[in-house]
């Protein structure tokens, strides 16, 4: 992979690390604190703190992908970016631009998801 190519994914996968950064940062700040008191009914409540939940388990989510991220910007520093972790070869530049985050190339991927499918 060109120099060219491998600074591009760093930045794709920075900026997709400050967005995740961001969004966390604001729900720290504006959807931590739930004031019964703002809400006039048991309904409402109840409706704010599922809204709320929601917001943690996407957090949840968003915590294991920048773990990703993390391991791919590890990977362009130590020259293994763009090589699937199953079977050695090379990532396809298609399948990396739509996931640089991806550790695995699409057949093994593939075989991945059969496997999850087949045993739940």
């Amino acid at each position: 992979m060109t120099k060219a190519q491998l600074k591009k994914f760093r930045d794709l996968l920075e900026s997709k690390r400050q967005e995740i950064i961001r969004r966390a940062q604001q729900t720290l700040d504006e959807d931590m604190t739930l004031d019964a008191n703002d809400l006039p009914d048991e309904m409402d409540l109840a409706s704010s703190e599922y809204l709320q939940s929601f917001t943690f388990r996407l957090r949840g989510r968003e915590k294991v992908f920048l773990d990703k991220i993390q391991k791919a910007l590890e990977k362009i520093d130590d020259g293994s970016f763009g090589v699937c972790d199953d079977c050695g070869e090379k990532i396809s530049v298609k399948r990396l631009e739509a996931r640089p985050e991806t550790t695995l190339c699409i057949r093994c991927k593939e075989d991945q998801e059969r496997v999850e499918k087949d045993f739940g």
